[in-house]
């Protein structure tokens, strides 16, 4: 059926951007053309920025950007922009900072007014039909009737933007100590909720950087109550209606206070996370939960969002068809008493117990999202059953009830691949062979790694940022080089193939030159060939996704104990020497930088393995959780200067070193781990 109207999205691969393409709205993509085009016309800038998993795009979508009405004030006043948040991160940074800045808060669509050269002088997000073309006549009447005001409302939005960007190089200063880590802790910890995880407040984020510092810290001071909060937080988390206990997979946060209901989207980079999370916990506690919740996502991201390449995609959407064939956030994930009565037939009396179908398992309209609230021991003695009867009861109704929802409509694909993204996911995969041993696993990770070298490498040795339809097209953000350095770092450890090392060196090297700032001694968000609006960002926030500066800190840190000859060790605590005026206050947000401060101020050890045993060593001692150390190993030879020197003829010897300073090397892994304490 041929189209009403179609706009230059059309021509682009960001799966958001074409569900905008048959829009009445002339939008055009980002591009230094389209404002170009703005100011030879003399005409604002709107721009809307979203996703394509997120909800609130598609109500706004539907209300606004798909009536003529409303796209008649907009392409008159207008020039209009649509941006994929997750393709121009860079974009999405700065306009985020404006809105903040006028509103206090953010969120998608996120949609600003700006002068032809990109200058923010208006924010919101959602807004109805209505207030939007009120308010869209009233920004353009006050543009041409008194333009001065906005231009200088716009230059300060644009000194402010750049200002609260702003990083200073502190050379002489000690490092975040110990004591004051202590205390940060303390502080932020009356966040915490004790009974349910996460914090006191809805809506709930998992937030994987924060709770991974925490086990790190827990463990190495052997601090009780926080490790407690963490395996709270991830059982809770695994229990409840934000993990997929059907398909696998977690969404991305749950609008309430006990994990419930989700909002349905489900995202790469959280689940990427998730992964190495569980698997660290799992190895630290040997809990078949946290193994569980591993293998469950893992399998939910390769029947998901795997390319036939293994290159992974970016997200499910909230939203799918109903019954009615309408859109409705949750469809393809509920279920109704009656339809699992029908479903689980004689084990429907056990599922309803374990799951919850009754007050605490109900959503709305009938609707129930499955959680969980007691061990399987709990329900096993509640129903005079074992634990291997409970099992086998709950994998055949979880296996039926798949059935029944694979014939439901599916939610939509986002099938970009974004560099980053893949790093994270590629790191996941690493730390789940790491602590649970399954080739498969490992299997995945190098399939995964070899997609990023064939599809997303750039000629000059640089990455690109994204991938679709067999085209790469936008040039790599730091994000990209932290994740995947991160991960071939992590992929050579497991591996002893010293091509993930090297490659992880060259991607370091090639950030140094493209993207490290001298004068803040930190890296820049875009490259030097990149050219930007307002500012060039410096990421130094942890989020949901560890700040690309913090993993680069990380990154250089852990290289500069395989390559010690180079400086790297030195940037490394400079960067976290220029952000940590912030860690006092905000820990939550710089949980990642808090980690490099550990590892500064507690032993941090070099493991290295020499011999023809060198394999089997490695993998019993990577079954531990050792968050304080990086491991190279191999047979004889090696280019890595841990390596050198260290062979000797019919033996497997492992050395554990501090600062290149090595204990007596052993042959038994129980020994190295002693030695370790």
């Amino acid at each position: 059926m041929p189209q009403k109207f179609t706009n230059a999205l059309i021509n682009e691969t960001s799966p958001y951007l074409l569900q905008h393409a048959h829009n009445p709205v002339n939008w055009e993509a980002w591009s230094l053309g389209v404002l170009e085009k703005a100011k030879e016309e003399n005409k604002l800038l709107l721009i809307s920025i979203g996703y394509a998993a997120c909800h609130w795009c598609h109500v706004m979508e539907h209300e606004c950007f798909e009536d003529e009405e409303v796209a008649q004030v907009m392409n008159t006043h207008f020039i209009a922009i649509k941006i994929d948040r997750e393709e121009r991160p860079d974009i999405d940074h700065i306009y985020m900072d404006a809105l903040q800045m006028m509103t206090g808060s953010g969120g998608w669509p996120l949609n600003i007014v700006a002068l032809p050269d990109g200058r923010p002088f208006w924010g919101a997000t959602y807004v109805n039909k209505e207030n939007w073309m009120r308010v869209l006549e009233q920004l353009a009447g006050l543009y041409k009737s008194d333009p001065k005001k906005t231009v200088t409302y716009a230059q300060n939005m644009a000194d402010g933007i750049k200002s609260i960007n702003l990083v200073e190089s502190k050379p002489v200063i000690d490092i975040f100590s110990l004591q004051q880590t202590n205390e940060a802790v303390k502080k932020w910890s009356t966040y915490f909720d004790n009974f349910l995880g996460g914090y006191k407040r809805a809506p709930k984020f998992m937030m994987p950087v924060n709770l991974n510092f925490l086990l790190h810290y827990g463990t190495v001071q052997k601090d009780e109550e926080i490790l407690s909060y963490v395996h709270t937080t991830l059982t809770r988390m695994a229990w409840g209606g934000i993990f997929d206990h059907i398909g696998g997979g977690f969404s991305r946060y749950a609008v309430d206070t006990k994990w419930h209901v989700p909002h349905f989207e489900k995202m790469l980079y959280d689940n990427g996370q998730l992964i190495s999370l569980y698997a660290k916990a799992y190895a630290a506690t040997k809990n078949e939960l946290y193994k569980n919740t591993v293998r469950q996502t893992i399998t939910f991201i390769t029947n998901e969002l795997m390319h036939p390449s293994y290159g992974f995609y970016s997200s499910l959407d909230a939203d799918s068809l109903n019954a009615h064939d309408k859109l409705e956030e949750g469809a393809y994930y509920v279920w109704q008493e009656d339809e699992l009565k029908s479903i689980l037939g004689s084990s429907f009396t056990i599922c309803k117990d374990y799951f919850n179908i009754n007050s605490y398992g109900l959503w709305e309209d009938g609707n129930y999202v499955l959680i969980r609230d007691a061990t399987t021991a709990e329900i096993a003695k509640k129903h005079g059953i074992s634990l291997n009867e409970l099992t086998t009861i709950i994998d055949d109704a979880t296996k039926l009830l798949h059935e029944v929802r694979n014939q439901r409509k599916r939610p939509r694909l986002d099938d970009k691949i974004l560099t980053s993204w893949n790093g994270l996911m590629l790191k996941g995969l690493v730390d789940a062979y790491r602590h649970i041993g399954d080739e498969a696993f490992l299997n995945f990770a190098l399939k995964n790694a070899s997609f990023i070298q064939q599809y997303l490498r750039k000629t000059d040795g640089g990455l690109f940022h994204n991938h679709k339809n067999g085209k790469s097209t936008i040039n790599g953000y730091l994000e990209d080089y932290a994740a995947v350095i991160d991960a071939f770092i992590g992929l050579y450890e497991i591996t002893s193939d010293e091509q993930w090392l090297l490659e992880a060196q060259n991607l370091t090297e090639y950030c140094i030159e493209n993207f490290f700032d001298p004068k803040s001694k930190l890296f820049f968000f875009t490259s030097k060939q990149d050219a930007f609006v307002i500012r060039r960002t410096l990421e130094i926030s942890d989020n949901v996704v560890p700040a690309s500066n913090s993993i680069m800190a990380k990154n250089l840190f852990k290289l500069s104990k395989f390559f010690p000859k180079k400086t790297y060790d030195k940037v490394s605590l400079q960067m976290l020497k220029n952000v940590q005026d912030n860690l006092d206050e905000n820990a939550q947000n710089y949980a990642n930088w808090m980690q490099l401060s550990l590892y500064i101020n507690k032993p941090f050890y070099e493991i290295a393995i020499v011999g023809k045993d060198h394999k089997v060593k490695l993998k019993e001692i990577q079954k531990h959780y050792l968050p304080n150390t990086v491991i190279a190993s191999t047979t004889e030879k090696s280019t890595i200067s841990m390596l050198q020197n260290r062979f000797s003829k019919g033996n497997t010897f492992m050395y554990v070193c501090e600062h290149g300073v090595c204990q007596l090397p052993v042959s038994k892994t129980d020994t190295a781990l002693k030695q370790l304490q």
